[in-house]
């Protein structure tokens, strides 16, 4: 039960700082440090309870790589779609509370393309930059996770790699590369949001499998 108390409030922190951080400020640099410090974070403060996945698509790539139990892969992701929600649902609070001209309860930090995209990207462009960064993120969480050498810096790096993710990402499709992170303000915002949200929640996973498969390949099972 710990690990997935611990992976509710890593999801949560991840969620409330980052989506808030990007509707507050609208700032890259910004909102990439936000993810990015989230998890490093956490990574040092829950990742020996239950390696700070806090990503479904982690998740998932360690249920791949024989890491944890399916048993535990449930337990977790329901953990991190119940922290995100918190997450989100306080952010919406706080905004609710505020009167900034706008900064509104209608903008949660949901994921889009087309025309909730800052650079009205296209679906298809979305699917492949959600894969293509999804993947990169999840190989560099298995290939420093896999070396008990590395496991001093793997939060580290994990966190400085969705840095660089989100400063591609982020005025493309918002950055997903976690279905938990965007299945939540989806819902709460609605609309077209809510329409779009399916993108976010398949890319991910497919990253994630793709990423597995490669990092089987090439660098053998993970011990």
């Amino acid at each position: 039960m710990k690990k997935y108390i611990a992976e509710f409030i890593g999801t949560f922190t991840l969620v409330l700082f980052g989506t808030g951080i990007a509707v507050i400020t609208g700032n890259f640099l910004a909102i990439a440090l936000a993810f990015g410090l989230a998890i490093i974070t956490s990574a040092y403060v829950i990742g020996d309870i239950s390696g700070c996945h806090v990503n479904p698509a982690v998740s998932l790539a360690m249920l791949i790589n024989k890491k944890i139990s399916l048993k535990d892969f449930c337990g977790y992701v329901v953990a991190q779609i119940a922290g995100a929600f918190a997450g989100t649902g306080i952010l919406y609070l706080i905004l609710k509370s505020l009167e900034v001209p706008g900064i509104t309860t209608s903008n949660l930090g949901a994921n889009g393309y087309g025309a909730l995209s800052l650079t009205n990207i296209t679906l298809l462009g979305a699917i492949i930059t959600e894969v293509i960064l999804t993947f990169l993120f999840i190989y560099t969480i298995l290939g420093v996770t896999s070396d008990e050498k590395k496991s001093n810096v793997a939060g580290i790096v994990i966190g400085l790699t969705l840095v660089v993710v989100h400063l591609l990402g982020v005025g493309l499709t918002g950055t997903s590369v976690n279905p938990a992170r965007s299945l939540a303000p989806a819902v709460v915002q609605g609309g077209e949001a809510l329409k779009q949200v399916w993108v976010f929640i398949l890319a991910p996973f497919v990253g994630a499998i793709f990423a597995s498969c490669v990092f089987k390949f090439l660098n053998g099972k993970t011990k």
